[in-house]
């Protein structure tokens, strides 16, 4: 029992730091900004927001309110998922 619980508060104390440097986030904004060359898109909170390869940027445009879903990563944030709000 007691290796049990050991091996527990080990592998909890291995894997607590990776929260701190992978946090999901998301943010209501409008669109100032589409990048296709780099992937990215600009809202108006004043960020960048950097889209995965195979992101489809068909619909959005300047003046798109959008809710973004993201991860910052190495201080950079990346579109989980996106939503058009209509």
């Amino acid at each position: 029992m007691r290796f049990v619980v050991v091996a527990l508060l080990a592998a909890a104390g291995l894997f607590s730091p990776l929260s701190a440097f992978a946090e999901s986030a998301d943010v209501e904004a409008v669109i100032t900004g589409v990048d296709t060359e780099s992937l990215s898109l600009s809202l108006d909170d004043g960020k960048n927001y950097q889209a995965p390869e195979e992101f489809n940027f068909d619909g959005l445009k300047e003046g798109v309110k959008v809710l973004v879903f993201y991860t910052e990563v190495d201080g950079k944030r990346v579109i989980n998922d996106l939503e058009i709000v209509q």
